[in-house]
């Protein structure tokens, strides 16, 4: 892993720490997690898993001193790396595909699902919910899918364009 690659990481993180600060909660204190979409991104442009830990556990740690969930600290820490690495393995999966925004547009997607249903599924069983878990799950998870997704097509082609004329990544789009 080089300098630019941390740097890259570390800007990336950084970006989803404010998103995630100035998005305002949805449902019961509960609010779309932005650091998950830049989460994304990292591991799709630098699929190595030094870089997958290393943004999983940083953006674990910010997101646990940033939530604004009651007891949402140890969620937050068991969710995103566990997150990371199943996104990672289905990423890898892909072969040939993985670069494509329709591939990234549905691995984000899922990655959220999966990353809502560990930090709700953790957090009942760690500090218990505002909420029955299912009424979270359709109005935060799902709606924060949906949300993370546009903005994955949206920021995908833009971090590839970037990496592409600075040399940063080697991952290419593609639009199939």
């Amino acid at each position: 892993m080089n300098t630019k690659n941390l740097v890259s990481l570390s800007l990336l993180v950084a970006i989803g720490a404010v998103l995630h600060a100035v998005i305002p909660p949805i449902f019961l204190g509960m609010k779309p997690d932005m650091m998950l979409t830049m989460m994304f991104l990292g591991i799709i442009l630098f699929p190595e898993i030094k870089s997958v830990m290393l943004i999983a556990i940083v953006t674990g740690a910010i997101s646990a001193l940033t939530t604004g969930f009651p007891g949402g600290q140890l969620p937050n820490i068991i969710d995103k790396p566990v997150t990371a690495l199943v996104f990672f393995s289905l990423f890898l999966m892909l072969g040939k595909f993985k670069k494509s925004i329709l591939s990234v547009a549905i691995l984000t997607a899922v990655g959220t699902v999966i990353s809502g249903t560990v930090f709700l599924g953790s957090a009942l069983f760690i500090v218990g919910l505002p909420g029955p878990f299912i009424a979270l799950f359709g109005t935060v998870v799902l709606p924060t899918a949906a949300i993370s997704t546009v903005v994955m097509i949206i920021l995908y082609p833009v971090a590839q364009s970037i990496g592409r004329r600075t040399n940063l990544s080697s991952v290419t789009i593609t639009t199939k």
